[in-house]
């Protein structure tokens, strides 16, 4: 757990190079989101490059498609494509890839972005396994802010309605959005007996802390006749003091200026995490 601790900076450092390579990017997700991707891609799920055309992988729907950068970094880590390649490629006319998830790319089930649509389409996969009677399991990451979609909630009521164990539903909940503040633009505070009321299983934890993300996957496998929703307690621009909790880093590029502190800030969480 240690290890993945460590690798996640030099991963938000990918991160920084492709959104100051392609001139943008939604960085503040993509710090909130990254350690619930390397968490899911390089410990919980079954899902490889030597797998992709497998009947029983484990499929993934990056519903926040909007936080691709971290995204494409974990692939990248997970051996689906170089990381050169995405930091060189990123966002540039012609290339594959874009600036949400492109199917086109090894690794990606579903091209996403229009918030909304990512729980539905996992709830459709996960009732197909069910029954062809597959082993796979479904996993989606919502945004705090996507949870405001009218369609997002009647894939909670068929996924509950359908007793969907073998799915699992992460919400990045990091507490901002575009406009501010996730609790002033759409209240987000009884997310859990929300979820509950229509028959989901329900675990908080920290989206920072791998051991308590690799209880919380552990337990939602564990789960039976009920799909499981992990609500994970994030930071927007979780990493360095120049993004944290600031709504303004939603969407943005660093001067040189900033790119160096980020950059900075990196290395001491990371000689930290060495440690812990």
């Amino acid at each position: 757990m240690n290890e993945l601790k460590v690798k996640s900076f030099d991963l938000r450092k990918h991160v920084v190079d492709m959104i100051v390579a392609g001139k943008g990017g939604h960085i503040g997700g993509d710090m909130s989101v990254i350690d619930i991707l390397i968490s899911l891609y390089l410990k919980n799920m079954n899902v490889n490059p030597n797998n992709i055309n497998d009947k029983n992988r484990d499929r993934f729907i990056m519903s926040k498609g909007h936080s691709v950068e971290a995204y494409y970094a974990v692939l990248a880590e997970a051996g689906f494509f170089p990381i050169d390649e995405v930091i060189k490629n990123f966002s540039k006319f012609g290339s594959e890839f874009i600036g949400h998830p492109n199917n086109q790319l090894p690794g990606i089930e579903m091209n996403s972005g229009s918030l909304g649509h990512g729980l539905p389409v996992s709830v459709g996969m996960a009732l197909a396994g069910k029954l062809d009677q597959k082993d796979y399991r479904v996993y989606t990451v919502m945004g705090d802010g996507e949870l405001a979609e009218g369609s997002v909630w009647e894939g909670v009521m068929a996924a509950g309605h359908f007793q969907l164990d073998h799915l699992c539903a992460v919400v990045d909940r990091n507490r901002l959005q575009i406009s501010g503040s996730t609790e002033e633009v759409m209240n987000q505070d009884h997310l859990a007996d929300r979820f509950r009321s229509f028959g989901w299983h329900v675990i908080c934890v920290d989206g920072h802390n791998y051991n308590a993300l690799d209880q919380g996957f552990y337990e939602a496998k564990s789960t039976k006749g009920k799909p499981t929703l992990l609500i994970a307690n994030t930071i927007k621009g979780y990493g360095s003091s120049v993004m944290e909790n600031k709504a303004n880093w939603h969407h943005k590029v660093p001067t040189e200026e900033e790119y160096k502190q980020i950059i900075e800030d990196f290395e001491k969480r990371k000689e930290a995490a060495k440690h812990e």
